[in-house]
């Protein structure tokens, strides 16, 4: 049986809206590439177009090239090149993921988001046991020169992670990394709580737009 075309289907079921009531993960892989494809031409439907690229797709990403996509009837140079560059995003954020976070400067690609914020933003890194991030979440948002975290909340989702260790970073909007004694109070806290819970503290690092500090690296963990 045939695919309806986009315009046979209803609005409920259309890829787009599909995508805005669901989200993302609704979507078939199919529905995905519609929605990048994003409409057809006067002789091909999107639906049309979607599924013979997921066809060609089938026999491996790597090597699809802009002449065998436009290859296809509908595909003109401009949906080729949306098509390779959406892949070549994923497989650079999934392989980025993939590899540990084995020294400072790795975690601090991780943290350059933060760096400039207004307010102090703690954020929470669980890892599993070789390395590689989990999941990086941000616990709290603070004032100005002030962030609040108990290690409750810092611990509860890295146990549900079943995290191997954690990485805790916040930034210091004054431009001064410089730790402040709650900044090591909160240290020593969570590395108790650590070790409790068996997910031990890697490091806790600070982060300005300039500047940073790590705990490790001074020998206070």
């Amino acid at each position: 049986m045939s695919t309806p075309s986009l315009s046979q289907r209803a609005l409920i079921d259309r890829p787009r809206e599909k995508l805005t009531r669901k989200g993302p993960a609704s979507l078939s892989d199919f529905e995905l590439l519609e929605t990048i494809i994003g409409s057809g031409t006067r002789t091909s439907d999107v639906s049309y177009i979607a599924r013979q690229v997921q066809k060609m797709m089938a026999g491996g990403v790597d090597s699809l090239t802009i002449e065998k996509l436009t290859s296809l009837r509908g595909v003109s140079t401009a949906t080729a090149a949306k098509l390779l560059a959406a892949l070549e995003l994923a497989k650079r954020y999934l392989l980025r993921d993939e590899q540990p976070l084995t020294s400072q400067q790795d975690v601090l690609v991780r943290l350059s988001d933060i760096r400039g914020k207004q307010q102090e933003h703690c954020v929470c890194l669980s890892l599993d046991g070789g390395q590689r991030l989990l999941a990086q979440r941000t616990i709290t948002i603070g004032t100005l020169d002030a962030v609040l975290a108990h290690p409750r909340e810092v611990f509860s989702d890295p146990i549900v992670d079943r995290a191997a260790s954690v990485i805790i970073a916040h930034n210091h909007p004054s431009g001064d990394a410089q730790p402040s004694q709650k900044d090591i109070t909160l240290t020593q806290q969570l590395v108790a709580a650590g070790q409790m819970l068996g997910i031990p503290l890697r490091d806790h690092i600070i982060v300005s737009k300039k500047d940073h500090y790590s705990f490790r690296q001074h020998h206070l963990l």
